[in-house]
């Protein structure tokens, strides 16, 4: 039986300091920012927060039966739990190079919106979102396929034999794109300076 469970994905800004880290110590400052984000998400989605352990492929393991997923950019983390495999994928909107745009989706897929680089970020965080919730790496990009573009924050992607329902979010030239399944969803953006300061729980993480 589906499991009806609201989800509560949360999005965290990083500190003017913690942007201006440069190699492991700005890694390490976003990975911290996204167990914070993940926290929070456990809190407002009521669930205990478990260890953070992956498996084979690096898949995310559920903890305690909630599944996880968390993504993080030089200026913003996300991350969400939920009742089934999800996933969840942030990006700052910014030109790239030219031939990305045909790398990103196919000639049908680009049928079904104009070429614009918020398409490209559009298609590319819903694909990434979806090969997340699955557990499997960017190797697999090329085979996702925009099915459908219901509106401006919802689609689909066919990927593994499934349609996906991808919600987008935006924010400060991001985008969010969040797995849903139909669940309803509460966006979480704390912008509070203050808000980062609170003290949080950090999740046991597995031993070497």
């Amino acid at each position: 039986m589906r499991v009806v469970m609201k989800l509560h994905p949360v999005i965290l800004p990083l500190t003017t300091e913690e942007q201006c880290l440069r190699g492991r110590a700005r890694l390490q400052a976003q990975s911290r920012r996204a167990r914070e984000a993940l926290a929070r998400s456990c809190e407002a989605s009521g669930v205990r927060l478990g260890p953070l352990e992956k498996g084979d492929r690096n898949i995310p393991l559920p903890f305690h039966g909630t599944f996880w997923s968390l993504s993080h950019k030089p200026r913003y983390v996300a991350a969400v739990v939920g009742p089934a495999p999800i996933g969840i994928d942030i990006e700052e909107i910014t030109p790239r190079t030219e031939g990305l745009l045909d790398y990103i989706a196919g000639k049908a897929e680009w049928a079904l919106a104009d070429r614009l680089w918020e398409t490209f970020f559009r298609f590319w965080t819903a694909k990434e979102a979806v090969l997340k919730a699955i557990g499997v790496g960017l190797a697999h990009l090329t085979k996702a396929r925009i099915h459908a573009i219901l509106d401006n924050d919802n689609l689909i992607v066919d990927y593994a034999s499934r349609l996906w329902h991808v919600r987008h979010f935006r924010f400060q030239n991001h985008i969010v794109s969040l797995t849903h399944d139909g669940h309803e969803i509460a966006w979480n953006f704390v912008l509070e300076p203050h808000a980062l300061d609170d003290p949080v729980p950090v999740p046991p993480q597995p031993q070497a």
